[in-house]
């Protein structure tokens, strides 16, 4: 497969979940979702296509209404943690000096902190754990390695030559980081969007497989824990666990083809800047 199949192949999986997680809440019976909704432990059927679960809730209405949810998770602590590390990676990269040791510092001494550990003992002690708050926990702890990344790459482009240009015209400070840096970094920054939003999507799904996910929202990941907390891989209910990660291998697949196309694409254009 070529790094523009991958790409192309990459952005169709994602767009065909996208689709499912927009559309698919508008056509689905959300009450069919709730615990006590249909009959308990049946299997694939005429009736209910992908079973129901030992909670008496029609699989395909989990899968569907908790796609979206998941999906929220994922994008929002890589929005974040994005954000964050941007912010921090242009001002460590261009200004320098003793703002770049310190953001330097920081993000060395976060990353030896084991983070999995820390968003265990964060999560366990939140009294009522929502998606919003899931993502800003995840978010928390991950945004150390875009700082570094955007460093690496804001030192490299402050010194190419229409930089030095625009300083010689008489731009500095933020408008020089805004005009002639940052536009630069873009298809850097959205193949490292990607990327944050598959780490962060790990991270989630490894709490909430901790069944220190939201207790009373629908995602994949509590989906799987419920299916762990029931006993339905001994009891031999595999339409239970094995969907949600069939659902995720599919997201995780499509983000990883995107990045690997998107990351060739953005080191040729570094290259011939």
């Amino acid at each position: 497969m070529s790094l523009r199949s991958s790409l192309h192949w990459g952005i169709g999986i994602l767009g065909a979940i996208l689709l499912v997680a927009l559309v698919g809440p508008l056509v689905a019976d959300r009450s069919l979702s709730q615990v006590g909704a249909v009959i308990p432990r049946q299997p694939p059927s005429a009736d209910y296509w992908l079973g129901t679960d030992a909670q008496g809730r029609e699989m395909i209405s989990v899968l569907i209404y908790g796609l979206p949810q998941t999906l929220k998770i994922g994008v929002l602590a890589g929005l974040i943690s994005l954000g964050v590390g941007t912010f921090l990676g242009l001002l460590s990269g261009f200004v320098g000096g003793w703002l770049d040791a310190t953001i330097r510092t920081a993000s060395d001494v976060m990353m030896t902190i084991p983070g999995i550990a820390v968003m265990v003992l964060v999560a366990a002690n939140v009294r009522v754990m929502t998606v919003e708050i899931m993502a800003v926990i995840v978010a928390a702890l991950s945004w150390m390695i875009a700082t570094r990344t955007i460093r690496a790459q804001t030192l490299s482009v402050r010194e190419r030559g229409y930089v030095q240009i625009a300083r010689l015209n008489g731009q500095s400070g933020l408008k020089l980081v805004f005009v002639e840096v940052l536009p630069n970094l873009l298809p850097f920054i959205a193949a490292s969007f990607v990327m944050t939003v598959s780490q962060a999507m790990m991270a989630t799904i490894g709490l909430e497989a901790l069944g220190l996910g939201p207790q009373n929202e629908l995602t994949l990941g509590m989906t799987i824990y419920w299916a762990q907390f029931y006993a339905a891989i001994v009891r031999g209910m595999w339409w239970w666990w094995l969907p949600p990660i069939l659902v995720l291998s599919l997201i995780f697949v499509g983000l990883m083809l995107t990045s690997i196309g998107l990351d060739s694409r953005v080191n040729k254009r570094l290259a011939r800047g």
